[in-house]
């Protein structure tokens, strides 16, 4: 049995450039230094909230997923995006 444990594969992730007002950067900023990580995986974890939490948005999504080939799109889709990160 091996001592230390395999590490954790890293989910595909992707590149997105967003602007933002400069007082909600200072606050991403400012809430990644609280909870002593990256602004981007604050991000990624906001988006990951939202999209559980959204009924709505849930329904909608399981409507079209079915529709979207996100090979045919080019730079892929938000929903493929999230998946990954």
């Amino acid at each position: 049995m091996p001592l230390l444990k395999a590490q954790p594969k890293q989910p595909k992730s992707a590149t997105i450039q967003i602007r933002v007002e400069e007082d909600e950067k200072l606050k991403l900023d400012t809430y990644a230094e609280f909870i002593d990580s990256s602004p981007a995986y604050v991000v990624i974890e906001v988006l990951k909230l939202l999209f559980n939490k959204d009924r709505e948005f849930k329904s909608w999504l399981s409507q079209h997923t079915n529709n979207h080939n996100p090979d045919q799109t080019e730079g892929g889709s938000l929903t493929e995006t999230v998946k990954k990160a």
